[in-house]
């Protein structure tokens, strides 16, 4: 058998998908990527999260379930490896990789630890600062100057805008020492096993700051149009938790020049994000290893950055500037069996899910993973423009009333005055059962159609080919009444029309839901028990 090839995850935290410049947005500035998906890799355009906060989705990513198997669906419930829950890293370093991991956790207990799923768990060190020439720096949830008075309109916003450097050429946080961390390691490993590198970073998460030049680079006259608040967002039928979220952050008075500087400095940190993937990549090349090695670029999830003027996101809603994000694929030369691995370079125009991630890993490491999952291997697309991945893309989140383990009161927990906390106007509503904020909720996307069934408030249903911001909830239309007279109008059931009936549109995404569901309802352990006669 050849050689198992490297593999190097390179994740940042709630990265929005059109935040890219080779998807087609004229403000964002990352060369690296889009240079790698002209050359050598693949960009799926339609890629989607299974829940759209970090530790579900990453619970998910790294076992090829979705968050209802085993109700990995909050921000406190994570993979046990004592409850013989598996996780991709547990499963290359049980077949031989050297696994590396720097940056955020959001994936396994922390009373437990990092020793069963990677053989380095990096923390940098001051004489790793002293030894690259740089001041360590706190990030921007420990220094919180930015957020100005607590009856101000900045202090729930996250915009804390340019970050100083002083003598210094980069703002130094957490997320620069494990670049830079993981770059001495490429440099230095001298091992014979294949290794893995984990980059869980956090931009570009907010609180929205960022240093020059990565600033200043973005053309604020490029930003596109927000996606507006509704004027009544019942009528919009938009969830109520959106509207709670909004009336808490205090920004509904921003000028739009505000908002455009907020946006700004997210695509700021998307391009340092970029940046910091080009150091890799080059420290790859340098090392020989590039050409050997399955890099993976993708994010947990998105953010709204100011669309439907709110910021940060939500555990149950589902809107595509939440749950599309990045995904880019650079394969290796050839996989675990020597044998060469096709790839067409270039944008895929189909959809695909995070779950396919670690199902893309198995098959080019070689690895049998030793549990059912959902995941499809994404390498025939990768090889072939024309094939089509899936068909449609689920995501899910919320929890039922009186769900009080699924309620996350332990984030607030950490302040002496809960409402200290940044995340504070979104947390006040999952903690309440006083409204439907919270429910539970899942969602069936196709090409052109959006369906989120909610529990405790209103269904959506979105055109996103007429309405790609979904701003226009259909669920009320007076085509989906049960009325007789449209029943017997034949035209009205006629799927190949160019618009289709919205009754046969809106029952066959509940059908794709329901198969969803019932295919993936739960997974049974391929260890069998003895039966026991007496």
């Amino acid at each position: 058998m050849a050689r198992r090839p490297h593999i190097v995850i390179f994740n940042p935290d709630q990265f929005r998908a059109d935040a890219l410049g080779h998807l087609g947005n004229p403000a964002a500035r990352t060369p690296v990527l889009d240079s790698l998906v002209e050359s050598d890799a693949v960009s799926f355009d339609s890629a989607f999260c299974q829940n759209p906060v970090c530790t579900p989705s990453r619970c998910s990513f790294m076992t090829g379930w979705y968050p209802h198997v085993l109700g990995h669906r909050t921000m406190y419930h994570m993979l046990h490896a004592e409850r013989e829950q598996p996780n991709l890293l547990s499963r290359l370093k049980e077949n031989g990789y050297f696994v590396w991991w720097g940056g955020k956790n959001d994936l396994l207990p922390g009373q437990d630890g990092h020793a069963t799923a990677c053989d380095v768990y990096y923390r940098p060190t001051a004489e790793d600062f002293a030894r690259w020439g740089h001041e360590s720096r706190p990030g921007l949830h420990s220094w919180t100057d930015w957020r100005g008075p607590r009856d101000g309109d900045n202090y729930y916003s996250f915009y804390a805008g340019r970050l100083p450097t002083g003598d210094d050429d980069v703002y130094c946080d957490n997320d620069w020492a494990n670049v830079l961390g993981a770059i001495d390691f490429i440099d230095g490993y001298q091992g014979e096993q294949p290794i893995c590198v984990y980059l869980p970073l956090l931009y570009p998460h907010p609180p929205y700051g960022v240093e020059e030049p990565w600033f200043s680079t973005i053309d604020r006259s490029a930003i596109p149009e927000r996606i507006a608040a509704p004027a009544d967002w019942k009528a919009a039928g938009k969830p109520s938790i959106l509207q709670g979220i909004v009336d808490g952050q205090g920004i509904k008075g921003w000028s739009e020049e505000r908002f455009t500087e907020l946006r700004a400095t997210y695509h700021g940190m998307c391009s340092r994000i970029d940046h910091q993937f080009g150091l890799v990549i080059a420290a790859l090349k340098a090392r020989g290893l590039y050409d050997d090695t399955a890099i993976f670029f993708f994010s947990d999830h998105g953010d709204f950055t100011g669309d439907y003027g709110l910021v940060e996101k939500t555990q149950n809603t589902f809107e595509d500037v939440l749950t599309r994000v990045p995904l880019v694929v650079k394969p290796p030369r050839i996989d675990a069996t020597g044998a060469s691995v096709a790839v067409t370079p270039g944008v895929r125009r189909t959809i695909a899910e995070l779950v396919d991630f670690p199902a893309t890993v198995y098959e080019l490491a070689g690895i049998e993973p030793g549990y059912r999952h959902f995941g499809r291997s994404l390498l025939p697309s990768i090889a072939d423009p024309a094939v089509t991945h899936r068909d449609e893309a689920h995501c899910e989140g919320g929890r039922l009333v009186g769900e009080e383990e699924a309620m996350e009161a332990s984030s607030a927990a950490r302040f002496a005055d809960p409402s200290d906390s940044l995340y504070y106007p979104r947390t006040r509503l999952q903690m309440s059962d006083d409204e439907p904020w919270h429910t539970k909720a899942t969602m069936v996307r196709t090409d052109r159609w959006k369906y989120v069934r909610r529990l405790y408030e209103r269904d959506e249903l979105y055109d996103l080919e007429n309405d790609p911001g979904e701003e226009h909830n259909l669920i009320d239309d007076p085509a989906l009444r049960d009325d007789p007279a449209l029943r017997d109008d034949p035209a009205r059931d006629d799927p190949a029309r160019d618009d289709p009936a919205l009754r046969v549109v809106l029952l066959n995404l509940k059908e794709r839901m329901l198969t969803w569901y019932q295919e993936t309802a739960d997974t049974v352990p391929f260890a069998l028990d003895e039966r026991g006669f007496g």
